[in-house]
């Protein structure tokens, strides 16, 4: 009984740990964000970050997709019709990449793991970005009446699955588990 007990603790420890990370990191970047994005070198990065997004979904939407659009500098995407997406600093991931460097540095697990597996989850974040740009180009080409939910209520809220895929990763492969161990 005290062992299930334990492991009981020990997942709903794991779960409030990554909520309360993952909230308090929300709330502070939301408190210095004017701050934190006026920051030169973030701007440098954002505006880096987001120009290698667009060229990738480029790729992807002219390639693979066959997609009609024309495109216009700085990172916009023109769809005949429906409309344009700029991709610009704040779609470029880099809070995302910080979400990351920051759960998996303060949540427990041994630090020669942690510095390969949070480059790991930063590129994996940047491949979620760089789908969630050409889902956002594939709705403002065939449904851009449902653009608008679909980025603040499908593929933002997604950032937050992968990041939780993450982390259930890290979890059960050095943290314990998740696993009964009666």
């Amino acid at each position: 009984m005290r062992d299930q007990a334990r492991q009981i603790w020990s997942v709903s420890g794991n779960v409030i740990l990554f909520v309360v990370i993952t909230l308090a990191f929300h709330f502070i970047w939301k408190i210095f964000q004017d701050q934190i994005e006026g920051a030169a070198l973030v701007i440098r990065m954002g505006d880096w970050l987001a120009t290698r997004a667009y060229l990738a979904a480029d790729w992807i939407q002219t390639r693979l997709l066959s997609m009609n659009y024309t495109t216009a500098e700085p990172n916009i995407f023109r769809f005949p019709g429906s409309g344009s997406i700029i991709i610009n600093e704040t779609c470029s991931g880099l809070k995302q990449f910080y979400q990351v460097v920051v759960l998996f540095v303060l949540f427990p697990g041994p630090w020669k793991h942690k510095t390969w597996f949070i480059p790991t989850g930063i590129f994996i974040m940047h491949l979620t970005n760089i789908f969630r740009v050409v889902m956002l180009s594939v709705a403002m080409a065939y449904m851009p009446q449902y653009w608008d939910f679909i980025h603040d209520w499908v593929l933002r809220p997604f950032f937050y699955v992968v990041l939780f895929a993450l982390w259930m990763w890290w979890v059960e492969r050095w943290v314990g588990g998740f696993a009964s161990s009666g």
